[in-house]
């Protein structure tokens, strides 16, 4: 079976990013959220990213408005019925995906596909809320969606060899690179940049070095493009600590534990870019 059909639930960074890019690579894309003014708002972050990209002569208005006319929403989680293959883009809340898992399985035809984009959770026990396990798979994107090219493709000891070749087809489709990888939290990614980003945090806390000389030691010595604590406030501090709190738990490994400094300004709200103050200051360009 083909996919041609995409259903997003969610249409905050992640889900708006994955639904324009669905609907750009031709595949007529519905995105669900929960209130009319969320719906609003991701809609018009999806039509202003485009708009930008019209403005700086990188995609053309025609193409913009074929994206457009792809793109529809929803409050109504029955409008995703008729979907190939709905991706789930909501908080990393193992409740919240638990109901909504259970509302596709129960709606969705049982040949649609169901993907979750986390980035930490087992795909294994989203599956287990469904009737369907072999038709559920993991597909954690990137942010930003629209610019970043790979796409984990997260599989379960369930997941069908067809399953895979269709989400792996569809991936392609997007004009992204697909790397496939089984279900262990954190993936290939995060399993491997939380515990450098963590050891960033305690060189940092322990005086080593200063938070320039980590980050131009990374970035000069390694190639890296930026250093890890200037990494840690554009992902958010708080989503750093939340997953690495997630992998501890999995593991029970010392590489996985936050450190005590990245809770403490977890608590005190300084979580990076997003509340204007992490490691670095945000109010300047660039910031300080």
């Amino acid at each position: 079976m083909a996919i041609r059909k995409v259903g997003v639930v969610g249409c905050g960074l992640m889900g708006s990013g994955i639904a324009q890019v669905s609907a750009q690579a031709g595949f007529p894309t519905i995105v669900r959220e929960v209130s009319a003014n969320a719906l609003e708002k991701g809609l018009g972050s999806i039509r202003a990213f485009l708009q930008g990209g019209v403005d700086k002569g990188k995609l053309a208005a025609a193409d913009m408005e074929k994206a457009l006319a792809n793109l529809s929403g929803t409050t109504d989680f029955a409008a995703l019925a008729d979907c190939d293959l709905v991706v789930e883009a909501a908080t990393e809340n193992l409740s919240l995906k638990r109901e909504l898992f259970s509302s596709l399985d129960s709606r969705c035809a049982p040949s649609a596909i169901l993907a979750s984009n986390t980035s930490s959770l087992s795909i294994t026990e989203m599956a287990s809320f469904t009737k369907r396990p072999g038709r559920v798979i993991g597909l954690h994107f990137f942010n930003p969606v629209p610019l970043m090219k790979l796409v984990e493709v997260v599989r379960t000891v369930s997941t069908d060899d067809a399953v895979l070749a269709e989400v792996n087809g569809w991936v392609k489709g997007l004009g992204k690179t697909a790397v496939n990888c089984g279900d262990s939290t954190g993936f290939v990614v995060n399993r491997l940049l939380i515990p450098y980003m963590l050891d960033a945090v305690r060189v940092f806390e322990q005086g080593l070095a200063s938070r320039d000389d980590i980050d131009n030691a990374m970035k000069l010595g390694c190639g890296y493009p930026m250093g890890p604590l200037l990494l840690g406030d554009y992902v958010g501090l708080d989503t750093t600590y939340s997953i690495s709190e997630i992998m501890f738990d999995e593991f029970k490994e010392p590489r996985f534990a936050a450190p005590p400094l990245l809770k403490r300004m977890v608590l005190a709200g300084l979580h990076g870019r997003k509340t204007g103050r992490g490691f670095y200051d945000w109010s300047t360009n660039p910031p300080s």
